[in-house]
C-alpha cells in the first residue's frame, strides 16, 4: 500500500512538473529517477530521442556515464539492435528476461555490459513515436513482474506527455515566428519605392528561410510581347548581378521555351527539382555552367497575372533539405512580394509615359523657339504659318497686350476666333506672377480654368526685345492620369475603399493620438464565407459586384472617423479610432452583421453571403497596427468555427490553436468552393445472384497540395465547425445528380446510400432540403437511402424520429449504419421508421477468430428477419466471411472482397455497363 501511494505521488509530482512548463530535460530526469527508484533491480535507465537522420540518441538517463561515454554519445543502431527496431515498428514494449535465449538485442551491448535482462518501451502519443526507454542490468537479471512493467509504462506515458507538450510549444513558437516574418516583410515591402528594393527585400527573407543565397528573378516584360528575361540576382549570391545577366546572354538561354519555366507559369504552382540532371525538362547546359545541382522555381503571381519567376539554385548538393513548411513559407514571401512588384511596375509604366510626353513637349517647344526666330526675320503678314501648330501660341507686346494668336490657342481658351483675343491684356488668360517652370492655370472665356505647361520667350529684333511669344499645351489629361496614379496608390479601385497602405498610415497616426490621450481603439478583421463559390457559379464579374456591395454596406454602418479598408480578395479591415467600450464596438459589429442577414442582388441573382469577423482592442490586444491586425485575424479564424454570421473578440487563449490547424480549417472552408471534394462509390452486391443492387456514396477530399485526405481526418472537423451541413447537402445533391445521369444513360436503377450527420438533423430543415434536391434533380425517392447511426438517434430522439418519418413517408429508404456499436435499446428499435440495418464491419472483420462475433452477427441477422428489415453486411473482405453470411441468408454485402470505393467512371464501367451480368 505504501509503495502504491509513493507511485501515485511520483506520478502526481511529474504531472505537476509538466504543467509548470519546466525544461524537457528536467522533466525527463524526474521520470528516469522515478523509474530507477521504482525498479531497484535495474542498473541503467536511458531515454533516447529521434534525430533528423532517423537515428535515436541518448538524451537523459542514469548513470550519466556508461562504459566511459556520456549518454548523448550513445546512438541506437537498428542494423544491430533488432529489438529496438521491432519496438520502433510495432510501437509495443518488449521485455526479454533472458538475453542468452533471444537474438534481437544488440550483441555488442549485451556482451559489453553483461546484460542478462532487458526492457525496451516506446514513448508514443496516439500514432506518433517520440522516443525509446531502455532498462537493463549489469549481470544480475531484473526479474520484472507484469505489474512493474505496467508501472514503468505509466512513467513512460508521462514522458510522452512532456515531449508532446514540448513539441507543441516549439511548433507554436515556429508558427508565430513565421507569421511575424510575413508581417515584417509586408511592412518592409510597403516602404520600397523601386522594384530593386522590393526584390532585395524578398531575397533577404527567402535566404533567411531556406538558408540559400543563390536566388535569381526572371521577370516578364509586358511592353515587349511579354518576353521573359533575367532581371537580377541576390547580392549575397556567388555571382554579381551584372555577371549573372550577362552569362544568360552568352550561353543563349531561351527562357520563353524553357519547359520548367513554362510549366510553372502555366500551372502557377512552385516546382522543386531535387536533381536537375535526372529531369529531362531542365536545361542541363545552363545548370553545368552555373554548377547547379537542384533548384526551386516559384511563380510571382498578383491579381491573376504572372509577373515572373523566382529561382533558388543549390550548388552544394542534390535533394536540398527544404521542409514542406519552409517551401510554403517561401511561396507566401513571393506572393507578398508580388503585389508590391505589380504596384511598382504600374507606377514605372506611368512615369515612363509621363517622361515620353514631357520629352515630346520639350522637343516641340525647342522646335517652336526655332520657328519663332525664323518668324522674326519675316514680316508680320507671314504669321499665318502659326496656324499649323497644334499647341496654343500667342504674342505679347512690352505692355503685356496680346498682339497675335493661332487658332489652336483661341480654341483651347474658348474663343470663337483669334480676333476676340488680340488687343486684350494677358491677365484675362493667366496671372503673370507665376514662373514659367511651375504648373499654371489658364482661364477660358467662360472663366473656367485648365492646367497648362507653357513657355514664354522673348522676341528680338536684332539686339532689341520687342515682345514675348507664349506657347502652351493643355495638360488636363496628364493631370488626370497623375491623380489616378495617386488614387491607385492609396485606394482599392474595385471598392473605392482605402487600401492597406492608406489604412496603415491612418492607423499609425490614430494610434499615436490614442496613446497620447489615453483613448481606446478597435480593429475588425472581416472575411466572406464561400466567396469563391460566387466566382465559380456566376463569374468573377459578379464576385467584383458582390465586393462593391459589401464595401458600401460596411461603410453605412461606420461612425464618423472610422476607416474601412479592403486588404485584397474577400478580406476587409475596419479601424475604429476612438471607442468608449466593447459594447460600442459590438453595436457597430451588429450593424454589419445585420447587413449580411439581407441577401445581395447581383444582377438579378440573389445570394446569401455570411461573414466571419475578428476583433482586437487597443491597447489591450496590441500597441501596433501590425499586432492588432494579426490578433483580429486570429479571432476571425475563431469565428469561422461557427456557421453563419459570427464575430469574436481576441483572447490570448486563441493563440494555443496552431497556425497549421487554422490553415487546415480554412482549407476545409474553401474545399467545397474549390471543387476539391469528390464522391466515390462502393458497390453493394447480392451474393446469391452475384449482381449489384446498390452503392454507398463516400466522401473524399482531394486537397490541392496535400493530395487525398482520409475522411477520418476532416469529417470530425467538419462536424465541429458546422461545415458538415453544407458538405452533407452537397453529397446528397451529387449522389442524386449521379443517379439521374445513370438513368439518362439507360442503366438499370440501383439504390445509392448516403450517410447523414447529427448536425444535419439539428438544422430543422433536413426534410425540406432533401425534398427540394429530389424535385430539382428529378430522381425517384425510392433510389435514395439515407443512413444514420444509433447514437445520432439517441442525441435528439424525438426530433430525429420525426424527420426520419417524414423522409420515409416520401419514399426514401432509412437505414441504421454501424448497427451493434451504439447504445440503442432493442425495446424501441421495432418502433423506429427504418427499412434496413447495416452490420458494423468490426463484427465481420473478426468472424474467423472470435466466437463472440459469430453470436453477435447471428443475433443481428435473426433480429432483422423478425422485424422484417433488410440487412447489409459491410466490411466483407474474405471469401470465408461471404460464405458464412450467405449460409445464414444474409446476402447483401459490401466490402473490399468485392471492390474498394471507386471513382464515378471506374464504378460505371465496372458494374453498370455490364448490363446485369453476374460479377
Amino acid at each position: 500500500m505504501v509503495k502504491d501511494q509513493m507511485r501515485y505521488l511520483r506520478l502526481a509530482n511529474i504531472t505537476k512538473l509538466i504543467n509548470t512548463k519546466l525544461e524537457l530535460r528536467e522533466v525527463l530526469n524526474h521520470v528516469v529517477t522515478a523509474i530507477s527508484e521504482e525498479i531497484v533491480q535495474c542498473d541503467s535507465v536511458g531515454i533516447y530521442l529521434p534525430q533528423s537522420d532517423g537515428s535515436f540518441r541518448g538524451f537523459v538517463g542514469k548513470p550519466d556515464v556508461i562504459n566511459g561515454m556520456t549518454l548523448d554519445m550513445h546512438v541506437i543502431d537498428t542494423d544491430f539492435d533488432l529489438l529496438a527496431k521491432e519496438v520502433i515498428e510495432t510501437k509495443r514494449a518488449i521485455y526479454i528476461p533472458d538475453t542468452s535465449k533471444d537474438h534481437r538485442p544488440d550483441p555488442r551491448a549485451v556482451q559489453g555490459f553483461k546484460i542478462k535482462s532487458l526492457l525496451v518501451l516506446p514513448i508514443t502519443g496516439e500514432t506518433e513515436l517520440f522516443g525509446l526507454v531502455f532498462l537493463f542490468d549489469y549481470g544480475i537479471p531484473m526479474n520484472l513482474t507484469e505489474l512493474e512493467i505496467q508501472t514503468v509504462q505509466s512513467y513512460v506515458n508521462m514522458a510522452a506527455v512532456a515531449i508532446q507538450n514540448a513539441n507543441l510549444l516549439m511548433n507554436k513558437e515556429e508558427l508565430i515566428q513565421e507569421k511575424q516574418l510575413l508581417l515584417d516583410i509586408t511592412r518592409e515591402l510597403s516602404l520600397c519605392s523601386t522594384m530593386q528594393e522590393a526584390l532585395d527585400t524578398s531575397f533577404l527573407y527567402i535566404e533567411k528561410v531556406l538558408g540559400n543565397n543563390n536566388i535569381g528573378v526572371h521577370l516578364i516584360d509586358p511592353l515587349v510581347h511579354k518576353k521573359i528575361k533575367p532581371a537580377t540576382i541576390n547580392r549575397n549570391s556567388n555571382w554579381s548581378p551584372e555577371e549573372w545577366v550577362k552569362s544568360h546572354d552568352e550561353i543563349e538561354f531561351d527562357e520563353e521555351n524553357d519547359k520548367v519555366f513554362q510549366e510553372v507559369i502555366a500551372s502557377r504552382k512552385a516546382e522543386l527539382i531535387p536533381d536537375v540532371f535526372a529531369d529531362d525538362r531542365v536545361n542541363h547546359t545552363v545548370c553545368r555552367y552555373f554548377g547547379i545541382q537542384s533548384m526551386f522555381v516559384l511563380p510571382i503571381v498578383s491579381m491573376g497575372k504572372v509577373l515572373g519567376l523566382i529561382v533558388i539554385a543549390d550548388l552544394q548538393q542534390k535533394n536540398p533539405n527544404y521542409s514542406l513548411a519552409s517551401q510554403q513559407l517561401t511561396q507566401s514571401i513571393v506572393d507578398t512580394t508580388a503585389s508590391t512588384l505589380l504596384n511598382l511596375l504600374n507606377m514605372e509604366k506611368q512615369e515612363l509615359i509621363i517622361e515620353q510626353r514631357t520629352a515630346e513637349i520639350t522637343e516641340k517647344n525647342t522646335k517652336l523657339e526655332t520657328t519663332m526666330k525664323e518668324l522674326q526675320r519675316l514680316s508680320r503678314e507671314k504669321e499665318l504659318i502659326l496656324h499649323s501648330a497644334g499647341e496654343g501660341i500667342f504674342g505679347l507686346d512690352l505692355d503685356g497686350v496680346i498682339t497675335f494668336c493661332n487658332p489652336a490657342a483661341a480654341t483651347m481658351l474658348g474663343y470663337k476666333g483669334k480676333n476676340e483675343l488680340i488687343g486684350k491684356p494677358v491677365s484675362i488668360i493667366y496671372n503673370e506672377n507665376f514662373t514659367q517652370h511651375e504648373d499654371v492655370t489658364f482661364f477660358r472665356q467662360d472663366q473656367s480654368n485648365f492646367p497648362v505647361e507653357y513657355v514664354r520667350s522673348s522676341i528680338k529684333e536684332g539686339n532689341r526685345v520687342v515682345g514675348d511669344v507664349v506657347t502652351f499645351k493643355d495638360i488636363s489629361e496628364r493631370k488626370k492620369m497623375e491623380k489616378e496614379i495617386r488614387y491607385h496608390a492609396y485606394y482599392d479601385s474595385l471598392t473605392n475603399l482605402p487600401n492597406r497602405v492608406l489604412l496603415k498610415d491612418r492607423m499609425e497616426q490614430g494610434l499615436r493620438l490614442s496613446q497620447m490621450h489615453g483613448e481606446k481603439a478597435a480593429v475588425l478583421f472581416m472575411d466572406l464565407d464561400r466567396f469563391k463559390s460566387v466566382n465559380d457559379l456566376l463569374g468573377h464579374s459578379y464576385g467584383d459586384i458582390l465586393l462593391s456591395h459589401v464595401a458600401r454596406r460596411i461603410s453605412t454602418c461606420l461612425p464618423e472617423g472610422a476607416t474601412a479598408s479592403r486588404q485584397g480578395g474577400d478580406e476587409f479591415i475596419v479601424y475604429l479610432p476612438i471607442i468608449e467600450s466593447e459594447a460600442e464596438v459590438e453595436e457597430v459589429v451588429e450593424k454589419i452583421v445585420d447587413q449580411f442577414n439581407k441577401p445581395f442582388n447581383l444582377k438579378g441573382h440573389e445570394m446569401h453571403i455570411h461573414s466571419s469577423i475578428g476583433i482586437s482592442l487597443f491597447p489591450k490586444d496590441g500597441q501596433t497596427s501590425e499586432l492588432l491586425i494579426k490578433n483580429a485575424d486570429i479571432a476571425m479564424y475563431q469565428s469561422k468555427t461557427v456557421s453563419g454570421n459570427s464575430y469574436h473578440f481576441y483572447k490570448v487563449a486563441m493563440d494555443i490553436k496552431t497556425f497549421e490547424n487554422v490553415k487546415f480549417e480554412n482549407a476545409l472552408y474553401k474545399a467545397l468552393d474549390r471543387g476539391e471534394l469528390e464522391i466515390y462509390f462502393q458497390p453493394q452486391i447480392d451474393y446469391s445472384t452475384r449482381t449489384i443492387i446498390g452503392a454507398e456514396a463516400l466522401l473524399r477530399w482531394n486537397h490541392s497540395t496535400e493530395g487525398l485526405i482520409s475522411p477520418d481526418k476532416f469529417i470530425a472537423l467538419a462536424e465541429v465547425t458546422g461545415l458538415i451541413v453544407p458538405i452533407g447537402e452537397w453529397v446528397i445533391r451529387s449522389a442524386c445528380n449521379q443517379i439521374k445521369k445513370w438513368q439518362d444513360k439507360g442503366y438499370a436503377p440501383i439504390v445509392v446510400s448516403v450517410n447523414l450527420s447529427a448536425r444535419q438533423f439539428e438544422e430543422n430543415n433536413l426534410f425540406e432540403t432533401v425534398k427540394s434536391i429530389l424535385d430539382e434533380v428529378g430522381v425517384s425517392p425510392e433510389l435514395l437511402c439515407l443512413e444514420i447511426t444509433e447514437n445520432q438517434i439517441i442525441k435528439n430522439t424525438e426530433m430525429t424520429i420525426h424527420t426520419m418519418k417524414e423522409l420515409q413517408a416520401m419514399g426514401i429508404k432509412m437505414s441504421i449504419d454501424d448497427f451493434g456499436t451504439g447504445y440503442s435499446s432493442l425495446g424501441y428499435l421495432k418502433n423506429l421508421p427504418i427499412d434496413a440495418l447495416k452490420i458494423d464491419k468490426s463484427f465481420i472483420r473478426d468472424l474467423k477468430s472470435n466466437d463472440d462475433n459469430f453470436a453477435i452477427v447471428n443475433t443481428i441477422i435473426t433480429l432483422a428477419k423478425n422485424l422484417g428489415l433488410d440487412l447489409v453486411a459491410e466490411g466483407v473482405e474474405t471469401l470465408e466471411q461471404a460464405e458464412f453470411l450467405a449460409s445464414r441468408e444474409c446476402y447483401t454485402m459490401q466490402g473490399y472482397y468485392f471492390n474498394v470505393p471507386l471513382k464515378v467512371n471506374e464504378f460505371e464501367s465496372t458494374y453498370l455497363a455490364t448490363k446485369g451480368e453476374s460479377l
